[in-house]
């Protein structure tokens, strides 16, 4: 057998692949990739094939990004690891202050978890427990929009609509309130308001959190919205006393051309601005939770139970924060303007598909 071959027939036999029905896999087996460079894979016979989903939407600016890796090395120098509780780290705080200085100091306090998954549990369960701890447990129900996507582990299921990851585990999730969500093509904006202002009128005594996708809805097939939805949206959680979640790890880090989507609203920071993906620039697992002064004060206490006292391992592991500053770093230098430059080259070479009604 090649090397492709082989690679190929022992990934079948000891590597159970995600989002993957392996029966098929079978059939058709995974590809081999040897190498990354740029806009393209190779694989070990020297084929190349253009990442178009740039690695499940986590690589912003190519394979094998000399800044990115350069950061990563001299970290792994200095110190690749420590644990977060009771120690911390001069890349961790370095990211969180950034980061909370893209949103004005709004949103001052950053969770470090590990994947986009986690940042949603974590953002859940803070909003929870914050209004348990101001002596408001009864709010503990989750709003969110039809069709939208948060991630497969069970809380994250529980406030994501897309059957197919959902239904197998419907038994085992929390009862979220779904409602209409937005979409341009629909000119359903005022509908959708219309629902959410009903249920929050309602339930307001008893909803915690309402998580949206600012701007665009990935896995319900790249629906999209208008800043404006987002604004009345901020208003409404505001009039009935709700937490709002801006899960942003697919849209966030500059992919819908400002580096938070929610900088295009006008409107109010939300409550929690959750980032993955796009973070470490497709290098390393990482994920962060931003959220308020007034949250992180409700855990503020003598008392050890009113803490939050949720971690993992690595948490806010330096070689990822190292990697997350050296994405920073690239949108300090200007990475926007290059964004809007490429997106209006693709917008004028894919002019005459959308022409045609193709796009």
């Amino acid at each position: 057998n090649s090397p492709q071959q082989d690679l190929q027939r022992r990934s079948l036999t000891a590597v159970w692949h995600p989002c993957t029905q392996m029966a098929r896999a079978a059939v058709v087996p995974p590809l081999p990739i040897a190498r990354g460079e740029g806009a393209w894979l190779y694989d070990f016979e020297g084929r190349r094939y253009f990442d178009a989903n740039s690695a499940w939407w986590v690589n912003l600016f190519g394979h094998s990004d000399a800044g990115i890796n350069g950061a990563i090395k001299q970290q792994l120098d200095t110190l690749p690891h420590v644990m977060l509780a009771g120690c911390t780290h001069e890349p961790a705080v370095r990211l969180a202050e950034r980061l909370s200085a893209r949103t004005g100091g709004a949103l001052g306090h950053c969770f470090f978890g590990s994947d986009g998954a986690s940042a949603v549990e974590i953002a859940l369960k803070q909003s929870f427990h914050s209004w348990r701890n101001l002596g408001r447990g009864e709010k503990r129900e989750f709003v969110c929009l039809k069709n939208g996507y948060h991630g497969e582990t069970i809380g994250a299921l529980a406030v994501t609509d897309v059957a197919i990851f959902r239904d197998a585990y419907d038994p085992l999730l929390m009862r979220a309130h779904i409602v209409p969500s937005p979409d341009s093509r629909l000119g359903n904006e005022a509908d959708a308001l219309a629902a959410m202002r009903a249920l929050l009128a309602e339930r307001q005594g008893q909803i915690a959190a309402v998580i949206v996708e600012p701007l665009v809805q990935g896995a319900a097939g790249m629906v999209m919205h208008e800043p404006s939805y987002l604004k009345a949206l901020r208003e409404l959680t505001r009039e009935f006393d709700v937490h709002l979640i801006a899960d942003e790890i697919a849209v966030g880090c500059g992919r819908s051309g400002t580096f938070f989507a929610w900088e295009q609203t006008g409107a109010d920071w939300p409550d929690f601005i959750l980032l993955s993906k796009g973070i470490t620039g497709g290098t390393l697992p990482l994920s962060l939770v931003l959220t308020t002064e007034e949250v992180y004060q409700a855990f503020w206490s003598e008392d050890v139970t009113r803490g939050f006292l949720h971690s993992h391992s690595y948490t806010g592991n330096a070689l990822a924060c190292a990697a997350a500053n050296a994405v920073l770093d690239r949108f300090d230098a200007g990475q926007l303007a290059a964004n809007r430059e490429q997106a209006d080259l693709l917008a004028q070479a894919f002019a005459p598909l959308a022409q045609d009604g193709r796009i």
